[in-house]
């Protein structure tokens, strides 16, 4: 049975991930700051939850700990993320500290986490990172500079990562915007009422997974068109 583990997963598209990935048979390691949304997730059967910060190098052990125990890793998910400021602010306004979290929780602690996670997935014959950007990594919106510099850093190690691990697939995806507690916090007086929701979004992200297209940037939009295969 494959393995994956899926970090932020508390609730958003990292919950609708690991519950798509635990409908189609997988064993679950989820991960998430909120102690009490992420036990006893009974929409991811099966799940090892473990709630902790990311940026722990503990706990990001404990993670490919409780992998292993299930077996070895198959797919790592790195979708924790935090904003850098609550609502957005312009770059003037952003606080050195709030930037600095943001690339700790963004950029720092997935590196860091693949680092962890290198041999198992390197055993796997499917191993494979899937790690989730956004549109602010490759335009300039305003409010957006301090979590896009984040995002497009991710992007650019996710490539180099691709190049230095050539057997394993490595994607970075961005799913586009949705109805999600962070997009409500980064812009309170957004209406989300038309937006997909991560449970919408998230089979469209796991074609990869299924396909397992050639390592690359991806976005949910060409993966609903059905543009994988590049």
């Amino acid at each position: 049975m494959a393995v994956a583990i899926v970090t932020g997963a508390s609730r958003g598209l990292g919950r609708a991930l690991a519950a798509e990935l635990a409908a189609r048979g997988w064993r679950v390691v989820v991960s998430g700051r909120d102690t009490a949304a992420l036990t006893a997730p009974a929409d991811v059967p099966g799940a090892v939850a473990l709630a902790g910060d990311v940026r722990h190098a503990f706990h990001r052990a404990a993670l490919v700990a409780a992998a292993q125990r299930l077996g070895g890793l198959d797919l790592l998910v790195n979708n924790a993320a935090v904003l850098g400021a609550e609502p957005l602010v312009p770059l003037a306004e952003q606080s050195p500290d709030g930037f600095r979290h943001a690339l700790e929780v963004n950029l720092v602690a997935p590196l860091a986490l693949v680092q962890e996670a290198l041999p198992l997935l390197r055993a796997s014959p499917r191993g494979a990172v899937l790690n989730l950007s956004s549109a602010a990594a490759v335009a300039p919106y305003a409010t957006w500079g301090a979590y896009g510099a984040t995002k497009a850093g991710l992007d650019l190690l996710s490539g180099v990562l691709a190049v230095e691990e050539p057997e394993l697939r490595v994607w970075w995806a961005d799913p586009g915007t949705m109805a999600t507690r962070m997009m409500a916090s980064a812009e309170p007086d957004a209406d989300l009422g038309a937006l997909p929701t991560p449970h919408e979004v998230a089979p469209l992200l796991l074609r990869l997974v299924e396909e397992r297209p050639p390592s690359g940037r991806y976005t949910a939009r060409d993966l609903a068109r059905g543009a994988v295969v590049r």
